[in-house]
């Protein structure tokens, strides 16, 4: 048997990243070495706080959470309270978490993993913003060869953007970090909206985690159901898209998804189009290739791979 795939999860909790964490927590294949923190969805404040939620429901206090970046490396920040709710998690009663916060910063704990361990052994599933990620790139250039590959949730092309009418929430909080990432010379994989779009949450998909009948089965029912409301009225769906467990489920099983290797740019300039993810997707430039963009997934195998981990807490 191999040993367990070492990940570190930057996040925004929101209730997708609470799906994402739990399904990495289900996972035996993966070792979730820290959960660190970021400002996106709702402020650091509650999205360390909703981490550690996350943990405690999953039955794994022993997990790290460490907290880091309180804003963006450029711009000021922006949150997403009409999509999670006030504390980002809402939906189910999640009680206070008693498990502590690590006093290390996050930025700090990324480094000194990634200097700690064997250059090629750990994946970076960045779920928010990528504050964290850049911080920790522009301080100690050295991890840039070190990393596996960085899989990231963020970006849109074919689809357009969620937040503006060219860019993805995660990528427009924080453009400035998202170009040093992608600048870095990292393998990248991205799951953008082109890909969560087709992930959607529907009353039968809904049900059937319900229907595990366990405490977690129940929270993240009513977390899906709370967190689906704005999107279905916005698409007109049934159901919403669940973007951040793509992430988790491309590590354990990347056949589920299909896409292709090509140029992505971030704009920085232009308030008409910031944070929109330039994806150079017929290679009509000659703009090196530095991210695999993924288009296409396997929605029902998706879910029943989410759902079957989750049994598992």
């Amino acid at each position: 048997m191999t040993s367990a795939r070492k990940i570190i999860i930057d996040t925004d909790p929101g209730q997708d990243d609470a799906l994402a964490i739990l399904l990495a927590l289900g996972s035996p294949e993966l070792d979730v070495l820290g959960i660190t923190a970021v400002a996106g969805n709702v402020p650091l404040a509650l999205t360390e706080k909703n981490a550690r939620k996350v943990c405690e429901l999953a039955g794994k206090p022993e997990t790290r959470v460490f907290a880091g970046a309180i804003r963006p490396m450029v711009r000021e920040l922006v949150t997403a309270e009409h999509v999670h709710g006030r504390t980002g998690l809402d939906g189910p009663d999640l009680p206070e978490p008693q498990m502590p916060l690590q006093e290390k910063h996050a930025v700090d704990f990324i480094i000194e993993s990634l200097m700690a361990h064997e250059e090629g052994e750990i994946t970076l599933c960045p779920l928010g913003p990528l504050t964290n990620i850049a911080l920790a790139l522009n301080r100690e250039p050295r991890i840039a060869s070190r990393i596996r590959e960085i899989v990231l949730m963020g970006g849109g092309f074919f689809e357009g953007g969620n937040v503006t009418p060219t860019a993805e929430f995660n990528i427009y909080v924080d453009p400035h970090a998202a170009d040093v990432v992608l600048r870095s010379g990292v393998p990248v994989v991205m799951m953008p909206l082109d890909v969560t779009h087709k992930a959607l949450t529907t009353r039968a998909r809904i049900d059937a985690i319900r229907h595990l009948g366990t405490r977690v089965g129940e929270a993240c029912a009513e977390l899906l159901e709370f967190f689906e409301r704005f999107d279905e009225e916005k698409y007109g769906t049934d159901g919403g898209p669940l973007h951040d467990p793509c992430v988790i489920a491309y590590l354990l099983k990347p056949e589920l998804f299909k896409g292709r290797i090509c140029n992505v740019t971030v704009e920085t300039g232009s308030e008409l189009t910031m944070g929109m993810t330039v994806v150079d997707w017929w290679q009509v430039t000659d703009r090196p290739k530095n991210a695999l963009v993924m288009r296409d997934v396997d929605a029902d195998g998706f879910f029943t791979l989410l759902t079957e981990r989750l049994a598992r807490l």
